[in-house]
């Protein structure tokens, strides 16, 4: 039997909720406040960013840094899709 990574288990920890509710109850348990804020926060700039929004609107609306801002917008542009695929669901 495969012995499973860190990274692993937190995927399938992941993969293996079933609704909202048990997804905000393991994101409250795993993740602190300033954590779970500051995925929130990237995600919305992630999605700001590609509405075509610039820097300083996104740093007015979502009180991020432009080094969030631009590290954002580099996953984005070289990263693995990872922004694009979620925001595409999510939006749908």
């Amino acid at each position: 039997m495969k012995h499973l990574s860190s990274k692993d288990n937190l995927i399938k920890a992941i993969l293996s909720l079933s609704d909202e509710e048990e997804c905000v109850n393991f994101l409250e348990d795993i993740l602190t406040i300033k954590e779970t804020d500051s995925m929130a926060q990237r995600l919305e700039v992630a999605i700001l960013l590609k509405e075509g929004k610039k820097f300083q609107e996104i740093v007015e609306k979502t009180g991020a840094s432009t080094a969030t801002i631009s590290r954002v917008n580099r996953c984005i542009l070289y990263g693995n899709g990872g922004y694009e695929t979620v925001i595409n669901r999510i939006k749908g």
